[in-house]
């Protein structure tokens, strides 16, 4: 049975800076089209790089601890039982990091829309999926840089445009 006080915890061991320990707690609960995760950051550590979706709204629930949250708007210390939305696009980008003294919990909430995209303005990365956010990563899951892109025609055309 899913509980936030008591969670099944997996750890998060990312590169420095990105580890703590995350539960499911959606999928724990049985949900299908909605996602629940719970992520215990201790100092120093964030959720993820910032970001935005293009097809999943995500809202953020401060459990405990003052974690800071950076938005288009810049960066504020959240209190505990806080309630903040993202909406979809770039009015929607976020960032969660622990930068107190002790561990925060938050929870995380999320359609669970496919296919996806999540750009990271940061790095100038894009992420398409085929599957929903939280889910195995199954089926197509690309990352790559904007300033990779090609031209829509870019190896289509055998014959250098002639037909």
């Amino acid at each position: 049975m899913a509980n936030v006080f008591e969670p099944d915890f997996e750890e998060i061991e990312g590169p420095p800076g990105y580890v703590g320990r995350g539960a499911e707690i959606g999928r724990q609960a049985g949900a299908q089209r909605l996602g629940a995760s719970l992520y215990e950051l201790p100092p120093a550590n964030s959720v993820c790089p910032y970001h935005w979706h293009a097809a999943n709204e995500e809202m953020l629930i401060v459990l405990s601890g003052r974690p800071t949250l950076r938005t288009p708007d810049g960066e504020r210390e959240l209190a505990e039982g806080e309630v903040v939305a993202f909406l979809l696009g770039e009015r929607g980008a976020h960032k969660v990091t622990n930068n107190s003294d002790s561990v925060a919990r938050v929870l995380m909430l999320s359609e669970m829309n496919a296919p996806e995209v999540a750009v990271y303005p940061d790095s100038s990365k894009v992420m398409a999926r085929q599957q929903a956010p939280g889910t195995p990563a199954t089926g197509l899951r690309a990352i790559f840089r904007l300033e990779d892109g090609v031209d829509y025609w870019d190896g289509e055309l055998e014959d250098g445009g002639a037909t």
